[in-house]
Formats: C-alpha cells, sequence, structure tokens
C-alpha cells in the first residue's frame, strides 16, 4: 500500500475492466457530490443552451487574442502587485 492513497486510487481506476468504468465513474461522482456541496450544486444545474450573442462571441475573440498576444497577467502576478 502506498502513501498517497490518491495514486492509488488512480492505479486501480487505470486497470479497470473497459465494461466497469461507467460504473465507476459513477460511484466516484457519487462520493466527491456527498463531501462537496459545490460540486453537486453544479452537476444539478441545467445545461446552458441559450446562444452567445455577437458581443459575447467578439468578446471571446479579444481575450483570445490578447492571450496570444501575452497580454495578460496571472492572478498571482495582481495579488502580489496588491500586496493581497
Amino acid at each position: 500500500m502506498d502513501d498517497d492513497p490518491r495514486e492509488e486510487l488512480q492505479r486501480f481506476v487505470a486497470r479497470l475492466p473497459e465494461p466497469i468504468v461507467p460504473a465507476a465513474l459513477r460511484a466516484v461522482t457519487e462520493l466527491a457530490i456527498e463531501h462537496d456541496p459545490f460540486l453537486a450544486n453544479l452537476l444539478a444545474a441545467p445545461e446552458e443552451d441559450e446562444e452567445l450573442t455577437e458581443r459575447a462571441r467578439q468578446a471571446m475573440r479579444e481575450g483570445d487574442a490578447d492571450i496570444d498576444a501575452g497580454r495578460v497577467r496571472g492572478t498571482y502576478e495582481i495579488e502580489r502587485e496588491f500586496g493581497l
């Protein structure tokens, strides 16, 4: 048995026979939901089916361009700048 149970769990999951993977996923998801109310709410939320507006699409393109051009700063950098 390893010191890190997560690594051991990952090894077990990697060796599962393909037919039981869906059942294992359901079991792990149920455990996670049981212990994480935020995750439970997130998974229970209705799927977003609203179309994006052209304005939203343009904002996404601009954001992607900023990322590609390196015009963004990470959270840690901003927190450091403001002493947080």
